[in-house]
């Protein structure tokens, strides 16, 4: 790629916000009952995980799990991430 990128003053459209949905990593730190997987996960999200873990005093597989059951929350706020009916909503 030698070719030089020419950038211009264009309007960029319609642009959507997305809200950030995601905890910060001092809101992963709880114990949550579990079902033990394999997963590989690339190295610097691990060491990543593993320096908050360590600011926080907590397991850095915790936090990860924490995450995972936050985006699933946010994907299905009707359903809890334990499986029953979300009691806040209305049916």
């Amino acid at each position: 790629m030698s070719a030089r990128i020419k950038y211009t003053d264009e309007s960029l459209a319609q642009v959507q916000v997305v809200p950030d949905f995601l905890p910060s990593p001092a809101e992963l730190a709880f114990r949550e009952e579990g079902v033990k997987v394999t997963l590989s996960l690339s190295k610097k999200s691990i060491e990543f995980f593993k320096s908050e873990a360590s600011k926080h005093h907590t397991q850095y597989q915790r936090m990860i799990r924490r995450l995972i059951d936050a985006y699933v929350d946010a994907q299905a706020p009707t359903l809890r991430s334990r499986g029953r009916p979300d009691k806040r909503r209305a049916p």
